[in-house]
């Protein structure tokens, strides 16, 4: 989908269409039937799952009002009826074990966030992150290498756009987002 598409604001960031794109076939959802997105923003990680995958639940955290006020006005604007909107802090309490965790924005407590996340996944559910700060992306990594996950996988992404520029074109840099995905194991011990 467009980043166009969705209704977006000044203060509230959003994860961009390619990093969208790959962190959506790193959840593998085809068969998933539960999605936790923390940090939900502007929702267009939940939005795009969800109308991808009818038959999927979302469960969309987010904090900050002026994001849960765009989070709704997206979900109405796409009639999502399988996004539940939750207003609060993550770690919290979610009913139904999930099959995948997207989590877009850790607002400081990472590694909490990390064990709240694989204990809500179902194992071999699968845990997608996206950082733009390089301490977080190290925090990240130090943090999994003592958990029980597999297929660890790390990549950083650099996409640029092409913009017009005077009379001519030229492409205009995002800043590089670091994307790494693992799967909670299916047993151990």
């Amino acid at each position: 989908m467009k980043d166009e598409l969705f209704i977006r604001g000044e203060k509230v960031p959003m994860t961009k269409e390619a990093v969208r794109a790959l962190a959506l076939s790193k959840l593998a959802l085809h068969q998933a039937r539960h999605l936790i997105d923390i940090g939900a923003g502007t929702g267009s990680v939940s939005i795009e799952a969800a109308l991808a995958h009818p038959q999927l639940r979302v469960t969309a955290i987010e904090r900050n009002p002026a994001a849960l006020g765009l989070l709704e006005e997206n979900c109405l604007h796409f009639d999502c009826r399988n996004i539940a909107i939750v207003a609060g802090v993550a770690p919290l309490f979610v009913e139904q074990p999930a099959d995948a965790v997207f989590m877009g924005g850790s607002g400081g407590n990472l590694t909490q966030l990390i064990d709240w996340s694989l204990a809500q996944l179902h194992p071999g559910g699968r845990l997608v992150m996206t950082f733009i700060l390089q301490e977080n992306l190290n925090a990240a990594l130090a943090h999994l290498a003592a958990r029980h996950v597999a297929a660890l996988d790390c990549q950083q992404i650099q996409v640029s756009l092409l913009t017009g520029l005077g009379s001519g074109h030229y492409f205009k840099p995002n800043n590089p987002v670091f994307l790494i995905s693992c799967e909670k194991e299916k047993h151990h011990g």
